[in-house]
């Protein structure tokens, strides 16, 4: 007799901080203890972080901190995940630096606020669920676009080098930098690649240290005690104080709402995208499950009042979420806590920050641009079919040498496009179907005929896949093994009845697999149709020794009895 599904829960309670949540499973000390250490090694990563992202961004390093310190709190109080860390990211630097440039701070301040208010707007209309809708090729190729702009940009201060002006457009800028490049400055370089050194060898020898923190702090000693001549941040941002007044919102009028209104949407998706991303990272890492609409409010708010106190965007940030995590964090206290412990840095110990030099935080930034590239994944996606690396390659192009903004619209309307064209082919494929299926044997090995739960052996879970699997249907994947509970010894993805397959699709099952991996679960897959099997094998998926191929469900019982058997 089969079970009745539970009943989905109100959809207000979906809109609840995970704050409460935790605060009603009960929270003793252990977890506090907990969440403070884990908030204090986050506010330690955070801190050169911050104050580089800022200066990346065209502005003070104070506005980072500031950032961190209103928008983290918030993030974290109210967001719908335990372990979201927000604040200033790289990817806003472009956005920010561009804003700033052409329509000036206070047109950065409404442009932000308008983002918070379409955030908020986003999450009460349940708009959070359709932004995973986003192709991965898009996703890649702007992030990988954002990290050669804020590397270049760098290029600067890594190098000590003397720019009367330096232009904002890409290719202009790399020509200036380049007829600048004789006038090297020895001391700044050598203080840049030694930042750099450190980052590099504490990552790979000692990588539970704060690695930018110790970069920054030996530069600035080194710098302070040798007497170096390079700039530092208070040499170039002199007479500098933090400040949490409130200041004097910019005038707003109708003409100014419709000059921004394409800067704020990309500032509202960027944070939509990165902080559901940054969820759904702590969710595979924690087996916890985020509320995207909740998390969606809670950015909108934040960066609402981030724009309130001067502040920059935000957003949740995936690596410092990461380091939550790994910390022991137990819940949003933890983020709380980290805005907190920053919050004491800016009152207590602000003048350390002017002995700070530039080339080290251009040395921290290149190695995010690093991180943020994601060149493994890139280099994964050009194994895609065509139409996905056409639509990776014009999005990363577009970024670097147009405009965000216009990268992203293309970027999905392109994907768009070719989402319809291979529907169209997928119809085609199912044409040549007969109108009436003529009577077929029961033990047909091609017949997609259900699997009754006693026909399983123990051990063994079955999960089917119709229909063309893309980037739309791409997430649900994930959710396979979530509900089923405990981890099964072994996997059968029935996939006999999808036409077509693309480069999310195929990533899906790859972060499946690697899932799986994790927990010793085996990965049959049957029935693989020739579209399906070309791109799972050109991206590699199939090459894992973790996952056997079979021709349909009834070889795939036979060799999962045996794996059982055999443990």
């Amino acid at each position: 007799m089969s079970q009745r599904a539970p009943a989905p829960p109100p959809s207000s309670s979906l809109l609840v901080p995970k704050l409460v949540t935790v605060l009603r499973e009960g929270y003793g000390f252990a977890a506090f203890r907990a969440d403070f250490i884990a908030g204090l090694t986050v506010a330690i990563v955070a801190l050169p972080l911050a104050m580089a992202l800022a200066i990346a961004s065209g502005t003070t390093p104070d506005k980072g901190l500031i950032t961190a310190v209103v928008a983290g709190f918030l993030i974290s109080a109210l967001g719908g995940s335990r372990y979201q860390i927000g604040g200033p990211t790289g990817a806003f630097v472009v956005v920010v630096f561009n804003v700033i440039a052409i329509h000036g701070y206070d047109g950065l301040v409404i442009a932000t606020a308008m983002a918070g208010i379409m955030l908020v707007g986003a999450g009460l209309l349940r708009v959070g669920a359709f932004i995973k809708y986003v192709p991965q090729p898009v996703v890649t190729g702007f992030t990988a676009g954002i990290a050669v702009i804020i590397a270049v940009s760098q290029v600067k201060d890594f190098l000590g080098l003397s720019l009367d002006h330096e232009p904002a457009e890409f290719f202009e800028k790399v020509m200036a930098l380049g007829a600048a490049l004789p006038g090297v400055a020895a001391p700044t370089l050598a203080v840049a690649l030694g930042a750099l050194a450190i980052i590099l060898l504490v990552r790979r020898y000692r990588p539970e240290w704060p690695a930018f923190l110790i970069a920054v702090v030996v530069a600035a000693a080194a710098v302070a005690s040798l007497g170096i001549e390079t700039d530092t941040i208070g040499s170039r941002f002199a007479g500098l104080e933090p400040s949490f007044a409130l200041p004097d919102f910019p005038h707003v009028t109708m003409e100014r709402i419709v000059t921004l209104f394409p800067s704020a949407f990309t500032i509202a998706f960027l944070a939509g995208v990165e902080s559901l991303l940054s969820a759904m990272v702590a969710d595979s890492m924690t087996g916890r499950r985020h509320r995207s609409n909740c998390e969606l409010i809670a950015q909108g708010i934040a960066n609402c009042a981030s724009a309130g106190i001067g502040g920059l965007p935000a957003t949740g940030a995936i690596a410092r979420t990461a380091t939550n995590i790994r910390a022991g964090a137990r819940g949003p206290v933890a983020g709380m806590l980290h805005a907190v412990f920053i919050l004491a840095f800016m009152l207590f110990l602000w003048p350390l920050t002017g002995f700070v030099p530039l080339a080290a935080l251009a040395a921290v930034l290149l190695v995010v641009a690093w991180n943020m590239s994601e060149i493994d994944k890139f280099r994964h996606l050009m194994k895609a079919p065509a139409g996905d690396r056409a639509v990776l390659l014009i999005t990363f192009a577009l970024t670097v040498a147009v405009d965000l903004t216009v990268a992203i619209q293309v970027g999905v309307v392109l994907a768009a496009v070719l989402f319809m064209h291979r529907m169209s082919e997928a119809v085609e494929v199912q044409a040549d179907l007969k109108v009436i299926d003529e009577d077929v044997a029961d033990d047909a090995p091609h017949l997609q005929r259900p699997v009754e739960e006693h026909e399983l052996p123990p051990g063994v879970v079955s999960s089917v896949i119709r229909g063309p699997f893309f980037f739309g249907v791409a997430m649900r994947l994930g959710e396979t093994l979530d509900r089923i509970g405990a981890p099964p010894r072994v996997l059968i993805l029935r996939m006999r009845a999808v036409p077509m397959i693309d480069a999310s699709g195929a990533s899906a099952i790859d972060t499946l697999i690697a899932r799986c991996r994790r927990h010793g679960t085996a990965v049959l897959i049957t029935g693989l149709q020739k579209q399906p099997r070309l791109i799972l094998r050109k991206m590699g998926v199939t090459a894992d020794p973790l996952v056997r191929l079979v021709p349909g469900i009834d070889e795939a019982l036979v060799l999962a009895r045996e794996i059982v058997a055999g443990d």
